[in-house]
Formats: C-alpha cells, sequence, structure tokens
C-alpha cells in the first residue's frame, strides 16, 4: 500500500497540468501530429510526417501517444500522457529496485528529489521522445546493475537481467542505438573499475539477447524491407553523422551540459556539494550504488557533451543518478534537526519553480495555433481542401482534425532546404521514399495545385499572403498572431490556376510572399 500511495502522487504530480497549456512547437506538435497520422491512417509500420515516411525516430512513442489518442481523444492532455506514464514507471521501478538495495528512506528522499526537478518535472509533461527514451535507459541501467548485485551475493539473477535486456529493447525502439550503447557504456565501466569484468559475461545471458531482438528487431526487418534506403538514413545519417557531424539544430559549445544540468536542476543540484564519491560507508551496496551513479552521471554527461548538436532533453538520463547523489546529503540533513528548513527550503522552492513553469506556459506561450485551428475546425465542411502556405504548422493537422495530408506551398529550392534543420527539411527528406505522393504534396507554387469545386482554406504567414491579397473572391477568415487562414472559392481557385500559368509572375511576384510560393520539388 505504501508503494501505491507513492505511485498515486508521483503520477497526480506529473500529470496535473498537462492539459493546463497549448502544444508547444515545434516539437510537441511535430511528434504528437505523427501519431495522429498514425491513428487516423491505422499505418502502425510507417510513420508519417504530413502523409510522407519519416524517419527520424523509432516508432514506440508515436504507438503510445497514437492509443492515447484514440482512447482519450485529440487533446493535447491525450497527447502527453505518455510522457507522464513513462516518467512515473521509470521513478517507481527505480525506487523498487533502490528500496531493496538501500532501504526505504533513501529510495523515498531520491523519488522525492527527482519529481521535483525543474527539467524533469517539465519533461514529464512535454510530448516528445526524450522523457520516454531517458526512462528506459535508466531502467536498463537500473535493473541490469540489480542483476549485477545480485550475482555477486549469489542471489537469482535472471529476473532482473531479462528487465534490463526489455527496457534496452524499448530504448532502441524509443530512439535507436542509444537505448543499448548507454546502458552498455555505463554498466561496462562500472563493472569494470569495480574489478567485476566477469559479470559483464553473466549479464549477455543469451535468454535476454534473443528477447532482446524480438522485441526490437521486428520493426527495423519491416521498415527495411519497405524501403531499402531505410538503414543507411536512420543509422549513418540520424545517428552517425548527427553524433559526429554539424548542420542539426542547437548547436553549443563542449561546456553546454555541464551548465544547463545544474541551472535546470536548481535547487537541488546545490546539495551536489556535499555529495562525495569517495565517502566511507560500511554498506557495501550503497557504496556499489553510488559508484553507479557517479559512473552513469559521467558518461551521460560526457557522452552527450561530445556532438556540436545538444538539444536540452538529451541530458534527461542523467537526473537519475544526479537524484540519488543529492538525495543522499539531503537525507542526512533532514535527520539533523538543525538542518531541516534548509531541506523544506529546497523542496518548496523546487516545487514554487515547476507550478511557475506551468503557470507561465499556461498564460503567456503565444506560438501555437490552437485559436485557428479551432476555426478551422468550426468552419470547414467536410471534404474541402487545406493548403498550408510557406510553412508547416505543426499542431494545426491534429487539432483541426484534418484526415488527409495537407498540399504545403513553399520553396523548395535545395539551397532553402539546406539552410536550416526544420520542417523544410524534413519533409524533403521524406520525400525521397514516397517521390510520387510528395509531388502531389509539395508545391512551389498554388497554381500547380489541383483545384475543386469546393472551397479551399489557406493558412499563410501573415508576411507572406500578398498573392492571396489580390485574388478575387479570396477571403481571410481569421488571424491568430502571426498566422491568416483564407477561404478561397473553388471557381476563384481555377481562375487563379490559370491567370498563374499563363504569367508565372501574377499574384504578386517580386514580393516576399511570392518568393515565398517559389518553384520546383524536392530533389
Amino acid at each position: 500500500m505504501h508503494l501505491l500511495a507513492i505511485a498515486v502522487a508521483v503520477v497526480a504530480w506529473l500529470g496535473f497540468a498537462i492539459g493546463l497549456h497549448p502544444l508547444m512547437l515545434p516539437d510537441e506538435g511535430r511528434y504528437v501530429g505523427v501519431a495522429w497520422e498514425m491513428a487516423r491512417s491505422g499505418n502502425w509500420i510507417v510513420p508519417t510526417e504530413d502523409g510522407l515516411p519519416f524517419f527520424h525516430k523509432p516508432p514506440l512513442f508515436y504507438w503510445l501517444v497514437a492509443l492515447s489518442i484514440k482512447t482519450w481523444g485529440s487533446t493535447p492532455a491525450a497527447a502527453r500522457l505518455t510522457s507522464v506514464c513513462a516518467a512515473g514507471l521509470g521513478v517507481m521501478l527505480l525506487h523498487v529496485v533502490l528500496r531493496r538495495r538501500v532501504g526505504a528512506p533513501l529510495a523515498n528522499a531520491t523519488v522525492l528529489v527527482l519529481v521535483t526537478m525543474p527539467l524533469f518535472f517539465g519533461a514529464a509533461q512535454y510530448a516528445n521522445l526524450d522523457i520516454l527514451v531517458a526512462a528506459c535507459i535508466a531502467l536498463a541501467i537500473v535493473f541490469g546493475a540489480d542483476a549485477a548485485i545480485a550475482s555477486r551475493r549469489h542471489e537469482p539473477a535472471q529476473r532482473s537481467i531479462l528487465i534490463a535486456w526489455t527496457f534496452a529493447a524499448l530504448g532502441v525502439l524509443a530512439k535507436g542505438l542509444i537505448g543499448l550503447v548507454l546502458p552498455g557504456l555505463v554498466l561496462a565501466i562500472w563493472l569494470v573499475a569495480g574489478g567485476q569484468p566477469r559479470t559483464i559475461l553473466r549479464l549477455l545471458w543469451w535468454p535476454a539477447l534473443a528477447l532482446f531482438a524480438a522485441v526490437s528487431a521486428p520493426w527495423f526487418i519491416a521498415v527495411q524491407s519497405r524501403y531499402p534506403d531505410f538503414a543507411s538514413y536512420f543509422f549513418i545519417h540520424h545517428h552517425f553523422e548527427r553524433f559526429a557531424g554539424s548542420g542539426f539544430n542547437n548547436v553549443q559549445p563542449w561546456w553546454f551540459f555541464l551548465a544547463a544540468l545544474p541551472l535546470l536542476t536548481t535547487p537541488w543540484s546545490l546539495w551536489l556539494v556535499r555529495a562525495r564519491s569517495g565517502r566511507v560507508d560500511p554498506d557495501p551496496e550503497r557504496r556499489s550504488l553510488r559508484r553507479l551513479m557517479w559512473t552513469w552521471l559521467g558518461v551521460v554527461v560526457l557522452f552527450f557533451s561530445i556532438p556540436r548538436s545538444k538539444p536540452v532533453g538529451y541530458i534527461l538520463p542523467a537526473l537519475f543518478p544526479l537524484a540519488f547523489l543529492v538525495a543522499e546529503p539531503v537525507l542526512a540533513a533532514w535527520r539533523t534537526s538543525r538542518l531541516q528548513r534548509l531541506v523544506v527550503a529546497s523542496a518548496l522552492l523546487a516545487t514554487s519553480v515547476c507550478v511557475g513553469g506551468v503557470a507561465w506556459l499556461a498564460t503567456r506561450y503565444d506560438r501555437d495555433h490552437a485559436s485557428i485551428a479551432s476555426t478551422l475546425r468550426r468552419l470547414r465542411a467536410p471534404g474541402d481542401a487545406v493548403v498550408f502556405v510557406g510553412d508547416y504548422f505543426f499542431d494545426v493537422p491534429f487539432l483541426a482534425d484534418l484526415r488527409e495530408p495537407v498540399p504545403v506551398v513553399a520553396d523548395w529550392r535545395p539551397e532553402r532546404i539546406a539552410e536550416h534543420d526544420n520542417w523544410r527539411r524534413e519533409l524533403a527528406e521524406a520525400a525521397t521514399f514516397a517521390p510520387a505522393k510528395a509531388t502531389a504534396l509539395l508545391s512551389g507554387s498554388l497554381a500547380s495545385m489541383r483545384c475543386e469545386d469546393r472551397p479551399r482554406w489557406v493558412l499563410v504567414g501573415v508576411a507572406d499572403e500578398a498573392p492571396l491579397l489580390s485574388l478575387p473572391g479570396a477571403t481571410r477568415i481569421a488571424q491568430s498572431r502571426q498566422v491568416a487562414l483564407w477561404k478561397v472559392a473553388g471557381e476563384t481557385c481555377r481562375m487563379a490556376s490559370q491567370e498563374m500559368r499563363a504569367d508565372p509572375g501574377a499574384g504578386g511576384a517580386g514580393t516576399a510572399g511570392a518568393r515565398m510560393l517559389g518553384v520546383g520539388h524536392p530533389q
């Protein structure tokens, strides 16, 4: 009952605000949009972005979010439920192992610190892959270490080995090779440094390896059989090139995580100065786990400091060992009456930062398109076409309940695609896996798109709507911040198409809007 009470409290705390703020762009809109397409299409093998194969990441997150959407509806809360559950599962299974190995007080303190770290709290209600893969990596390490300790104590270890390899397989299905490589590195370095290299061989138990292959391999085999270029694109481009190369988003200096990790886990990170890796301790298991946690923390920070691209979510696997290392001095301080107020103050400050972040997002975040998507959903009749001009509005298909891929009119020249690691590059790369479909969806001109008798709804940035301003019969219906919604009658569409084919310079040539319409298709 004690564990159940902790589990309920953890999930309630991590999930109380998942419906209070809009989807954040681009990440939440992108990944929830892919899951939405999976749910609406019923294609559970090939993730798609705007109907085109999207192989940046494996499908586990999309599967879970799609199931949540189908169960609870197309809402931000349903989309974020997977992250809450992944974080909650990671926390509780960490607690189970720590409680068995070092006792309930330290396990409870670790949970308290972890769930109130601002970065962990925010990631737990952020609909992208980071907390899911972090939890899988953490649990692979925790149960691998539990199996190693059990083996040293001549206790049964097979169950923990199987669980560790299961989570490693799920980590691979969540984000790729990192789900296996990072737990393997941490455990191998810890065991070798602790004089137990032979234990590594015991963890390589063949039934566990078979289970790992059975869980992780089928999806990769199925996709490779359909798309021969998949393995090269997924493993070479999105693993090794992203790790070693440049041209990807969020480029930061090598020391970025050394600064970001303490800042984003304040005030708990300040307690780390009271933690000492060489502390004398009569409990061998606690000494061994402490060495594991320092190894784990160091490997994760060092590993992700190497690539130039450093999204903040990469560092999430380091929060689990950091919480343990902080929890030791916090628990010691709690047992000293004169320091209890400092512990309470830290907990209150951490909680206030978490709640304040939610309040800011709920009242001040303004980059989403929820308002204009709501208008589109209310006014658009079934069968009316929707077109995006100059941008891909990630959250609109999900929020407006669009059942078909949306044509995107933009500048698809190679030099434009190469400028930024964003939606334009994503769709252009996806187009190489389905060129025929991409030809119908990715256009350089409104004139090249097929006109229907029904009205067409056009979403466009207000800075790029010049071609629509002079189009007879085109009506601006709504504007939300910097995005406008236009309604273009079917007859107007045909007239504009004929005029623009006869005179490619018509419709505002030379303006920023006309340049945004561009020419050509992805190459």
